[in-house]
């Protein structure tokens, strides 16, 4: 079951999810436009799965465009290519990421190289985008960011220790930017646990299985889960700001 509107809450706003062709994005493209949003989708490399994902959302106006977050000045050409197709920019849903498995005992195995690639695309690439963004989200006067986090965030437990520890940096800057870009932008964070996506590699069922049976609800995360909350901070918790929603079903506890 996810959400249903009987109005359209965000009739009239403009919503950028990056990472919007992912498990999580794909599903918060959806339920966006299902509430009235205008969205443009920001993806990687695959045009086809992008395209697929604006095509079936609901409404029209929807277009996808590349954007790598590790590379700024893709970043600033898809602000431009944002705002000169859609004018105006009002929710920024921070979805894209990497990581890979490597066991928090192998200090060996967590390399130089993994380590910068995965602050660069979930720190650094994150902040960037809300650089590039916050003039507009500025001036739109209502503007919202929401920066998709992790439970590892606070219980040091991922897919290896940078992972955690760059997450840990997205709830530290959605307070710092909860405060600095306050009153006219709110910034929130959203934290999964383990979710049923593809987003790790070499997590397959019998993960999936170990982590419902250990989890307090008794079923993994779903990426519908996620985009509900993270719809739920544009149509609800509209007075929240610097905060984290935990969607993990007590996983964490």
């Amino acid at each position: 079951m996810t959400m249903q509107y009987f109005n359209r809450p965000l009739e009239g706003k403009v919503a950028i999810v990056v990472g919007g062709s992912g498990g999580i994005g794909r599903e918060t493209c959806r339920m966006l436009a299902d509430a009235g949003a205008t969205v443009a989708v920001g993806y990687r490399s695959d045009m086809q799965r992008a395209e697929e994902v604006v095509n079936g959302l609901a409404g029209d106006g929807h277009f996808a465009a590349p954007v790598s977050i590790e590379n700024t000045a893709t970043i600033e050409s898809f602000r431009d290519k944002v705002i000169e197709s859609l004018g105006r920019s009002d929710i920024l849903v921070n979805s894209a990421g990497v990581t890979e498995q490597v066991a928090h005992s192998d200090l060996d195995g967590l390399s130089d190289e993994i380590i910068d690639r995965i602050f660069i695309n979930n720190w650094r690439g994150v902040f960037a985008t809300i650089r590039a963004f916050a003039p507009a989200l500025k001036a739109s006067g209502d503007g919202l960011i929401v920066n998709v986090s992790s439970i590892a965030a606070f219980t040091g437990i991922g897919s290896n220790i940078a992972y955690c520890g760059a997450k840990a940096g997205i709830d530290i800057m959605t307070n710092s930017l909860g405060r600095a870009l306050a009153p006219t932008v709110r910034v929130m964070a959203v934290s999964p646990g383990a979710v049923d996506t593809q987003f790790v590699p070499g997590r397959g069922n019998e993960f999936a299985e170990k982590v419902a049976a250990t989890t307090p609800l008794k079923r993994i995360t779903s990426a519908a889960d996620v985009a509900e909350a993270i719809v739920a901070c544009a149509t609800h918790l509209k007075f929240s700001t610097g905060s984290r929603i935990v969607v993990d079903g007590g996983r964490h506890l």
